[in-house]
This record gives structure tokens, C-alpha cells and sequence, in this order.
């Protein structure tokens, strides 16, 4: 087996193809693994540009590490803050703040880009923020208009 550059999709399926065909059969330090050595390095090389991954949702890397290391939400409240704090960072309602971003990136091991991203889930308005935003009503009667608000009602001429 010939190992040669990937430069196209082809390329790229026969490289797999070889790599499954001796991945049982190598062992390192002998022609067959210093061949699969080399045929990986072109692999990982061809997919980091034609098929790059996104980097993952800074919540979900929290979950993902939190599970991986056998912690749960009680573990994180020592990381993030309080238990409401740790559910409403996990629910996507409230940001992450630098100190949490520090916090995690040095007991949780997370890398500091996947923490700063912005969430892909949208966050959703508390009850207090939602009624802020209400617009007024306004009502007319003929000659004078009248606005009301849910606190006062005011008469314009």
C-alpha cells in the first residue's frame, strides 16, 4: 500500500480504508504502524480543513465534564455559586460570568474559548423583566385621548 497525500473527498474515503484494513495489524515501532501513524496524521490533517467540528456549547461542556468527573449540580455549586445559580446557568437563563468562567476553566479543566462562547440555546426573560417590557394601551374618545398604563391613566387634550 502506497501512502500519498489526501486532496480529495476519494482521497480521503481509500485513506480510511486502509487505515480500518491495518488497524488490527499494527503494532508500533514496525512498518505497518509507522504507515498507519502516517496515514492518521493525513486523515486528522484533511478533516481538521474540509470537516471541521465546532467547538461545543459552553453548557453542554459543563454537563459533559461534570458527568465525566461524577459530579452533579451540588458539585458545581462550589464552581458556579449557589443551587439557583447553578440551575439557572444550566437552563440557559443566566450568563456565565468571568469569575464562573475562571472558576470552571481552572477546577473543571474546560478550555476558556468553549466557555466564552455564546450559548446556542436562546435564554429565556424572567417574570420580572417580561412585565417591564408591556406597552402602554391607549384608548380615544372623540376630542380627548387617553393612555393608560397598569399604573395610571393620564388625559391629553
Amino acid at each position: 500500500m502506497k501512502v500519498r497525500p489526501i486532496r480529495t473527498e476519494a482521497d480521503y474515503r481509500e485513506a480510511l480504508s486502509m487505515v480500518d484494513s491495518i488497524w488490527s495489524k499494527a503494532v508500533p515501532g514496525t512498518p505497518e504502524g509507522d504507515q498507519l501513524d502516517v496515514l492518521i496524521t493525513l486523515v486528522q490533517a484533511y478533516e481538521r480543513e474540509h470537516h471541521p467540528m465546532p467547538p461545543p456549547d459552553p453548557i453542554e461542556a459543563i454537563k459533559f465534564r461534570a458527568e465525566q468527573l461524577g459530579i452533579g449540580r451540588k458539585g458545581l455549586e462550589g464552581i458556579i455559586g449557589s443551587r439557583a445559580r447553578v440551575a439557572e446557568v444550566l437552563a440557559g437563563t443566566r450568563a456565565l460570568s468571568i469569575a464562573m468562567i475562571r472558576r470552571l476553566h481552572r477546577e473543571l479543566d474546560i478550555p476558556a474559548e468553549v466557555l466564552i462562547r455564546e450559548v446556542r440555546r436562546p435564554t429565556v426573560a424572567r417574570a420580572g423583566e417580561a412585565r417591564k417590557s408591556v406597552p402602554r394601551k391607549a384608548s380615544r374618545s372623540p376630542g380627548r385621548s387617553t393612555v393608560k398604563s397598569s399604573r395610571t391613566e393620564k388625559r391629553v387634550a
